[in-house]
């Protein structure tokens, strides 16, 4: 037997070892996507995938096959994923407003393989995956420019969902006409209130009458049906696209700085993991003296850091008040179950919406 024939013959067996291998990896992928499914998580992990380059590559002993090695991991992956959106196709994704509002193109960012689902306001949207109508739900809970989106932390509050994952999208706003218009033209734009806030000096300098709109998507659309060369929306490119409608001007917003943090809410629980550093959680206080300052007492002792606190009205009771918290640190810890089981001495109520490991930006 030559050498050539000899090497066929071990690649074969090997061959016949790695069919069998892979058969079992694709039916862990099964599982993972199942899991993403169930819990609203996207199918793209970068972070993960560069571990496991790292991890992995490095058992490959001879320095020469290890850069081989990882196009072979790379395109194992890329077929894996691939197996994933199949067996994902279906997934809906709710949120509200309309096709092309800032939410959908949030949505269609983080979960490109899925139908994003439209509903009228957050509560429906919530609800849709409450009911079993979608698979998770996008919804806004925090703007740098205006605040925290109080309506989306009361569903959190009192409804049964799980927050997944978060991820911070920055806002840009454009001043979008019809095709042929001109700057000189506008003599009135239309958007959402908060997008004329955010555009105010912009709409000043140049001296436009404003109209309000429920969202800026739908400002778009409403400039791109009456299409008058006169009128313009605020809004996004993506929306402009959708429709029809030219930039003007871009990045008009006067904040360089405008995010919006959204949260995915699903209805199963993501199981607390070592590398989740970051946890959103509410509570309600029991109604005797230093309560509170009880709360946040025990959640320092046991090594947490509080990034944010915020109260809420529960609307149940007069002065009564649920808390929302933001924090640092791992609640699968040693130290993470003491803290919880400590709060329940001073909280009424205590509720873990959620771990992940960081905020995503889109």
């Amino acid at each position: 037997m030559t050498d050539l024939e000899k090497a066929r013959l071990l690649i074969n067996d090997v061959d016949r070892d790695m069919a069998e291998l892979f058969e079992k990896r694709m039916d862990a992928v099964r599982l993972v996507a199942a899991y993403k499914k169930e819990h609203g998580v996207p199918v793209e992990d970068p972070a993960r995938e560069e571990h496991l380059i790292r991890k992995n590559s490095a058992l490959v002993k001879n320095e020469e096959y290890r850069s081989h090695y990882v196009r072979f991991l790379r395109s194992t992956m890329e077929v894996s994923k691939d197996m994933q959106r199949r067996l994902m196709d279906g997934m809906r994704v709710a949120y509200s407003g309309v096709e092309g509002a800032f939410a959908n193109i949030a949505a269609e960012r983080i979960f490109p393989d899925a139908t994003a689902v439209p509903y009228g306001d957050f509560a429906a949207a919530y609800k849709a995956v409450e009911d079993g109508s979608c698979d998770c739900a996008l919804l806004p809970v925090e703007n740098s420019y205006n605040g925290d989106v109080s309506k989306v932390l009361d569903l959190a509050f009192f409804g049964n969902l799980y927050v997944t994952g978060v991820y911070e999208a920055e806002i840009v706003q454009n001043l979008l006409a019809v095709k042929g218009a001109a700057l000189e033209d506008i003599k009135t734009v239309i958007s959402h209130p908060q997008a004329l806030g955010q555009c105010a000096d912009f709409i000043e300098r140049h001296g436009f009458a404003t109209v309000e709109a429920v969202n800026t998507a739908v400002a778009v659309r409403q400039v791109a049906e009456m299409g008058r060369p006169d009128t313009a929306a605020i809004g996004s490119l993506e929306a402009a696209a959708k429709f029809g409608l030219n930039k003007l001007e871009g990045h008009i917003n006067e904040s360089s700085q405008n995010t919006t943090r959204f949260a995915v809410f699903s209805r199963a629980r993501r199981a607390p993991s070592p590398k989740d550093n970051h946890f959103i959680m509410l509570f309600t206080v029991n109604n005797t003296a230093g309560s509170l300052g009880k709360a946040i007492s025990v959640i320092g002792e046991h090594g947490f850091n509080l990034r944010a606190l915020k109260s809420r009205p529960t609307k149940e009771l007069i002065w009564d008040y649920y808390f929302y918290a933001e924090g640092e640190g791992d609640l699968s810890s040693e130290d993470g179950a003491r803290m919880l089981n400590k709060l329940k001495t001073c909280c009424s109520h205590v509720k873990v919406l959620g771990s992940y490991e960081k905020e995503i930006h889109i």
